[in-house]
């Protein structure tokens, strides 16, 4: 039964998203959904095998209602620091999620079933601070179906090679431009080398590589809008999508490499691209643009539970949308280079962007976890 009481119906468009080979996971958690049932309904009736977290869902879910009350008083009580308080709620509500997907990750063998936990994002340029918060993650919440989340700046590469390496999980999140997309899988490979040297069993490992998608449209499409031409409009809501699909090539190229067909002889999964930031920032596009356009076998799109339900309630599942499409997807590039745009200057600008949006959402997560304290002593 859903929270309302009402039995919630399971949707034909997200099972066919599902049967196409695509990952639905939703991209936000919060206390009240695991507690009212809310998850495991989107589990039955809306496809979903995955979970997302970012310290904005956190912050949100604790500024509503009254599901962490109780453990705001008892933190409170005992005197803990912010950072320590933010720690246990975060990882109690990640553990949990982790409980409620089980049977996903038992039934897929691993594949799926998966919840993330990022990394404190302002280590995001230190790999060895990085690396020791991974570890203490993934002992806190001590699930096999936990991701831990680690930003692909030039420096987290190596890290992601030394979770890997010691059998974390990760899901490598804020991935924009091909070259660092490539670099990522590289450093996925090398820690799975890394880790077979060491004698370590890498058949539980596994790992998603999250690609952005719509905010390479929302920072080109200001540009073509200012160029102003026919040939630049058409390329309006365009860009990212291609962005994406030679992403997915990339990953296609690894799978058939001389290099993974070694690793995978020796039980090793591959790392799935993860499509991310799904949800449409220009409310003329439509709101399963994102969804629709980038369905292929082996890949994840994680949702906001609106853009999950837009897919539920009117997508248009048509089968594999990106295998076929990279001549086509390179011409768009092609073309938004000769109209003077620098692919290579935006994601750079982006990924920058991006860690400074990571560092702030953390300090409102912590200043959400001190208010939330501070009327707890009240």
């Amino acid at each position: 039964m859903s929270e309302n009481g009402s039995t919630p119906t399971q949707s034909e468009a997200t099972s066919r998203l599902s049967s196409e080979g695509v990952a639905i996971w939703l991209d936000d958690l919060s206390r009240e959904r695991i507690t009212t049932g809310n998850l495991a309904d989107l589990v039955a009736t809306r496809d979903v095998v995955g979970v997302t977290t970012n310290p904005t869902i956190f912050a949100s879910a604790l500024s509503k209602g009254e599901s962490y009350d109780e453990q705001l008083t008892e933190i409170a009580a005992q005197g803990t620091d912010v950072d320590d308080a933010v720690w246990e709620i975060t990882t109690r509500d990640v553990r949990d999620a982790c409980d409620v997907l089980r049977p996903v990750y038992d039934r897929t063998d691993g594949v799926d079933g998966r919840v993330s936990i990022e990394v404190d994002p302002r280590m995001a340029q230190d790999p060895d601070a990085t690396g020791k918060l991974a570890e203490r993650l993934w002992s806190t919440v001590d699930r096999p179906n936990l991701f831990i989340k680690i930003p692909a700046t030039e420096k987290g590469l190596s890290a992601i090679t030394a979770a890997i390496a010691q059998g974390i999980s990760v899901n490598v999140t804020l991935i924009f431009s091909l070259e660092r997309y490539s670099a990522v899988i590289d450093a996925y490979l090398t820690g799975l080398e890394q880790a077979l040297e060491a004698g370590r069993d890498v058949s539980d490992l596994a790992s998603v590589a999250s690609f952005f998608v719509s905010r390479v449209d929302g920072a080109i499409d200001k540009e073509l809008e200012e160029i102003g031409s026919d040939e630049a409009k058409a390329l309006l809501g365009k860009v990212a999508v291609a962005n994406a699909r030679l992403a997915y090539e990339i990953h296609c190229e690894t799978l058939a490499s001389d290099r993974w067909k070694a690793l995978e002889a020796r039980g090793a999964r591959p790392q799935r691209p993860l499509w991310a930031s799904t949800g449409v920032k220009n409310p003329d596009y439509p709101d399963t643009l994102y969804v629709t356009e980038l369905v292929a076998p082996g890949v994840v799109n994680t949702m906001p539970e609106k853009t999950l339900q837009a897919v539920a309630d009117h997508g248009d599942i048509t089968g594999d949308t990106i295998t076929g499409t990279y001549d086509d997807a390179r011409a768009t590039l092609d073309t938004y280079a000769r109209l003077g745009g620098d692919l290579a200057e935006v994601t750079r600008s982006l990924e920058e962007d991006g860690l400074q949006k990571f560092e702030a959402s953390w300090d409102e997560l912590l200043q959400t976890v001190r208010d939330g304290l501070s009327g707890a002593s009240s």
